[in-house]
Parts: structure tokens; sequence; C-alpha cells
């Protein structure tokens, strides 16, 4: 789904961690793949670069990986 600003991630009230997201919108297709992108700086989480793949995201943060904005809900 998308938003006027990227595409909108359901994550439900748990919410997902970051490494687990960028799997899922496939940016990455391993866990190394995600440490390695992580490491780059290319991954911003609410504007700021976050650099753990661990992170626990939830509804209403905004990942931004390559240039597209993902808005979680």
């Amino acid at each position: 789904m998308a938003d006027g600003d990227g595409e909108v991630v359901e994550v439900g009230v748990d919410g997902i961690r970051l490494g687990q997201l960028l799997k899922l919108v496939n940016a990455v297709d391993s866990g190394g793949a995600a440490r390695a992108l992580l490491e780059s700086g290319e991954v911003l989480v609410n504007g700021e670069a976050e650099t753990r793949r661990g992170r626990q995201l939830r509804s209403g943060d905004v990942v931004s990986v390559g240039g597209t904005r993902f808005t979680l809900r």
C-alpha cells in the first residue's frame, strides 16, 4: 500500500525489528546484507541514521532506504 510519501507497511501492535523490516520490503535478502546496509549509513529511522539491526520499530515510525520511505502502521 502506498501513501503520498512512500510505502505503508502494516506491522501490528507488536511492531517489527529493523532487520526484519529490511527483508520484508525486499531492501536486503539476508541478515548479513542488512548489517552491511545499516553500516553504510543509508538507512534512516525517523530522519536519523540507524545502525542497529535489532532496533524495535513501532507504528508511526518512518524508515528511509535508498530514497524510498516506509511508514509503519
